[in-house]
């Protein structure tokens, strides 16, 4: 999923990119407020995470106006104001959830992934679908009872079919939520992705789950096919 992480320190902001990277997000940065709202107006998060004190212009005022101009990515503030006025107030402007600082990066993993399953109206962190078991907080995925060993890369790219079962997905949309503004990889890198998943999901199964809409994209096999 992809995440764009507002904070203007950047030992903590190169800290929990890698942070959130290894655990399979694909992780854009703003430095500065002017920063964070061209790039939050320019491509499609699944979640902000948004310091408040910023230089140029401060997080509350770009909540506000996010949610003013209609933008419905969730919004994670990530601040070390912690009074109870502080919260409220960010979350009476539009914020989803709020974490303060210090923090655990598992509770902002943790959190960030509640927020994912949220935007897909996903409250069970479990996914199934036909004999596939994808548990998107422990990370682990089994098919017919046997443990299927992904990359990052490979779980992000499943969890996304899976949030879309039954639905085509473009490899626009495959891109726009899987691989970062600096990645260097070109569009097809998604098809080689596709086949290593085939290779590891489908591979020895006499129902594919995996699926080619020519000229359209790829689907997750839905329940009722």
């Amino acid at each position: 999923m992809r995440v764009l992480l507002v904070e203007d320190h950047k030992p903590l902001s190169r800290a929990l990119k890698r942070g959130l990277e290894e655990e399979g997000f694909a992780v854009d940065i703003g430095e500065d407020g002017e920063e964070a709202d061209y790039k939050a107006r320019s491509a499609s998060y699944d979640v902000i995470v948004l310091d408040l004190m910023l230089p140029k212009v401060d997080g509350l005022t770009l909540l506000k106006q996010w949610r003013k101009d209609g933008l419905e990515m969730h919004i994670l503030i990530l601040t070390a104001k912690d009074t109870t006025a502080d919260k409220v107030k960010g979350l009476d402007l539009g914020a989803d959830d709020y974490l303060t600082k210090p923090f655990q990066l598992e509770e902002l993993l943790a959190r960030l992934r509640v927020l994912v399953r949220r935007g897909h109206q996903v409250k069970d962190p479990i996914l199934r679908i036909h004999d596939l078991e994808i548990d998107t907080a422990a990370r682990t995925v089994r098919r017919a009872g046997q443990t299927v060993h992904l990359t990052p890369r490979e779980f992000a790219l499943l969890q996304f079919l899976a949030y879309h079962s039954g639905k085509v997905v473009t490899r626009t949309m495959i891109w726009e939520h899987l691989y970062d503004e600096y990645d260097e990889n070109t569009s097809n890198v998604v098809d080689v992705y596709i086949r290593y998943l085939r290779t590891k999901i489908d591979k020895g199964h006499d129902v594919p789950l995996i699926l080619t809409r020519w000229g359209e994209g790829y689907m997750l096999r839905g329940e009722g096919e």
